[in-house]
């Protein structure tokens, strides 16, 4: 009764000082051995303010945004593994630097309606900073991991352009043959595949492994 009553006392005193206790949402296992990630409320949370702000959507933190974004840092996990086990490399801060530069002379007019933008999101620039040093790692990572092994073959390329010849003309103005348009239709279905590859070793992992969910919600 004693340490009951204590852990009480503590638990008020916490919510008392403004203290926040960060649950844990989701604790997914490894494939192999007995290795353990955990996804935290907060994590859920900061992904869903990323997600809004990147895509310039209100900010709406409701059941259906935080199962979303619960599904998204379970791929996150199985790709740090597997990053982290090959020894990939990760993306530079001058790399994710550039990309930020881009990002917020396409979306901002100036670097104080960035920094107000971030501020209604509950961001930083520090956040984004690392936030985007992860998702170009990420990207990184599936064209090392997955894109060599996919072939596109020429009756593929040749299909391709027969049922978009049209499309592709209105795209690509003074180039309208096949040959002109190979190496791009090349790349096209050269990303398709790898995604599609990507995504069926994701669903592999989810197989694999033991996904506890501690938010009936979230599953």
């Amino acid at each position: 009764m004693q340490s009951r009553v204590a852990t009480c006392f503590l638990l008020t005193s916490l919510l008392a000082s403004g203290a926040i206790i960060d649950r844990i949402a989701i604790v997914v296992g490894a494939t192999q051995g007995s290795r353990r990630s955990i996804i935290k409320d907060s994590d859920i949370d900061r992904d869903i303010r990323f997600t809004s702000f990147l895509n310039g959507q209100a900010l709406v933190i409701n059941d259906d945004a935080r199962k979303k974004a619960a599904s998204r840092l379970i791929d996150q996990i199985f790709i740090r593994r597997e990053i982290e086990s090959g020894d990939y490399p990760v993306a530079s801060l001058q790399q994710t630097d550039q990309q930020l530069d881009r990002l917020e002379k396409q979306k901002f007019k100036t670097h104080a309606a960035f920094l107000d933008a971030l501020r209604r999101y509950g961001l930083t620039e520090l956040d984004l900073r690392l936030y985007f040093q992860w998702q170009l790692t990420i990207l990184r990572f599936i064209d090392v991991r997955f894109k060599p092994a996919v072939m596109v073959t020429n009756e593929e390329i040749e299909k391709y352009y027969r049922d978009h010849a049209e499309a592709l003309r209105r795209q690509n103005p003074g180039k309208s043959s096949l040959d002109d348009l190979r190496a791009q239709i090349q790349e096209i279905l050269a990303g398709e595949k790898v995604n599609q590859t990507f995504f069926a070793w994701l669903d592999e992992q989810r197989k694999n492994s033991k996904i506890r969910f501690h938010e009936e919600s979230l599953s």
